[in-house]
């Protein structure tokens, strides 16, 4: 009876400091995960719930038509949730066009998808095409769906003109371009250069 009593208690001992230790940890994820749920749903935010750090990324992608598509980051953070979603840091993109020239496209951040190769890149965007540059917070770029979607603050510089819109629209194969805002009641401001 002594001996069970005495095993009993050396259990109980080893037991006790493990469960403390589980239970504070369960406290400390539940802290973390509404910690993290509280963060705005913005690209640089959702870098934080992340892990795995990666520095000095880069991908490269080419399409069925020969478009070729290259991405680059000074760091990089695989998802925890989902490992085939890449958040980035200090972005820079190239997008070689078939038939056209190059696309450059610079973001403070970016969320790049390893399956697809669709990418979202926020803040500060600056995209580079011939002797056109826009400037935006947004830019949803996707090979699946050969387009460019631009939006928040948009500003489009040309030669000639400056364009101020809520949106704009690049279908990458047809090179076709949509202007508009969100409200049809508000116009494109545009300015000319000359």
């Amino acid at each position: 009876m002594n001996k069970k009593l005495t095993s009993l208690i050396v259990i109980l001992i080893l037991i006790i400091p493990l469960l403390i230790i589980y239970f504070n940890d369960s406290k400390q994820s539940k802290k973390t995960k509404s910690e993290q749920t509280a963060l705005t749903q913005t690209v640089e935010n959702n870098s934080l719930s992340s892990s795995n750090i990666i520095e000095n990324v880069e991908y490269s992608s080419k399409d069925a038509a020969g478009n070729e598509y290259i991405i680059k980051a000074d760091k990089g953070e695989i998802d925890i949730d989902n490992n085939n979603i890449i958040f980035l840091k200090k972005v820079s993109a190239v997008i070689n066009l078939k038939n056209s020239k190059k696309v450059l496209i610079f973001a403070d951040f970016g969320k790049y998808n390893i399956d697809s190769f669709d990418t979202i890149f926020s803040k500060n965007i600056v995209i580079n095409y011939l002797d056109k540059k826009i400037t935006s917070e947004y830019l949803d770029f996707s090979i699946i769906r050969s387009s460019m979607l631009i939006s928040k603050n948009v500003v489009y510089k040309d030669l000639e003109n400056t364009l101020i819109t809520d949106v704009i629209e690049i279908n990458l194969e047809t090179k076709d371009t949509r202007f508009f805002m969100h409200d049809t009641k508000d116009k494109i401001n545009i300015i000319n250069q000359n």
